[in-house]
């Protein structure tokens, strides 16, 4: 998967539609999450760093929450934007799952699991359970 890096609110003019998820680096407002999800029609994750969830309003995640969007926590570790402004999720984190899920774990112990072996927060990995597997 995809995920689109913003660094500012200026770059949110130059998202792509087809957009699915998108990572904001910056303390985004109630205005910048709107036209996050008015511009990027097939949206399905915003993922933002705890710092910046915590301090994101009550209608502002019941905006996203009625949207069908999912508000994930975490970073994007060691990705350079000068380079590509998009990240991945590598194709190891999938196998990985995958593996646990053939070893019939429920998926909260997957979450557990993934969670001791990545830098990845328990919702991003439920979220890539839930993409991949409902």
């Amino acid at each position: 998967m995809k995920i689109r890096v913003l660094s500012s609110k200026d770059e949110i003019e130059n998202l792509d539609e087809n957009e699915e998820m998108v990572h904001l680096a910056f303390r985004p407002s109630n205005t910048d999450i709107f036209s996050i999800v008015s511009k990027c029609t097939n949206l399905k994750a915003l993922h933002i760093p705890s710092s910046y969830k915590s301090t994101l309003s009550e209608s502002a995640k019941m905006f996203l929450d009625m949207q069908g969007i999912d508000l994930l926590e975490g970073d994007v570790w060691g990705h350079r934007k000068d380079i590509n402004e998009y990240s991945e999720v590598s194709d190891n984190i999938y196998n990985r799952i995958k593996e646990l899920k053939d070893e019939d774990l429920s998926d909260n112990e997957i979450v557990e699991k993934m969670k001791k072996e990545t830098k990845l927060g328990p919702d991003f990995v439920e979220f890539l359970i839930k993409q991949k597997y409902a």
